[in-house]
């Protein structure tokens, strides 16, 4: 399996595949279309499962937000466009997603899987979330095992962090959230941050 970490800092493997689109229609979604908007790659292991429903359903109900911050969110695995579309025709109540309004791309050949470095024992995709920006290079990376479900709130977090400093020229601490204070990328920053902040 490849080092998904390493990917931060570099371009976000492109990639054009088949997509359950929000109007349920299928199409052939090009990550790079999305070049100038910061977008959202999650990847999930199998649809029909237990955690992956929870973690759809969270993403659309926080994807609001998401678009205020000019953010698309894909999801992303292995199975077939027709599982997504199927996934998606059954009721919540009954173990589906419902009407999610983002796409979710089929990574049939698991190649997509496997040039993100989340593909495990070449079966299924771990919990990777890949945060790129608008130059279409990864900025952060996250990945879980099966069982641990992410959390929405703090991949909105990270995006609050990357469009601030992108906007700022500043950094951000530790624990930081949109109207905290940031910290200059100097020692007289770290400095300043720190005696008033330090003992926090």
């Amino acid at each position: 399996m490849k080092d998904s970490m390493s990917l931060v800092t570099k371009e976000a493997p492109d990639f054009t595949a088949q997509a359950v689109m929000p109007d349920n229609t299928f199409e052939e979604l090009k990550l790079s279309k999305f070049r100038g908007k910061h977008v959202v790659l999650f990847f999930y292991p199998l649809d029909f499962t237990f955690v992956c429903p929870s973690e759809i359903i969270a993403f659309d109900r926080k994807l609001d937000k998401f678009k205020e911050k000019n953010v698309e969110v894909i999801g992303v695995s292995i199975d077939s466009h027709f599982t997504h579309l199927a996934w998606k025709n059954t009721p919540v109540e009954e173990g589906g997603i419902g009407n999610i309004q983002y796409p979710l791309v089929a990574d049939l050949n698991k190649n997509i899987s496997r040039d993100y470095g989340v593909l495990l024992d070449d079966s299924v995709a771990l919990r990777g979330l890949f945060l790129i920006d608008k130059d279409g290079i990864i900025r952060h990376s996250v990945i879980n095992d099966l069982s641990l479900g992410r959390n929405i709130d703090e991949a909105l977090r990270m995006v609050d962090a990357l469009q601030f400093t992108e906007e700022h020229g500043e950094v951000c601490p530790a624990n930081w959230e949109e109207g905290k204070e940031s910290m200059k990328p100097t020692a007289e920053g770290v400095a300043e941050y720190l005696a008033k902040h330090g003992k926090e």
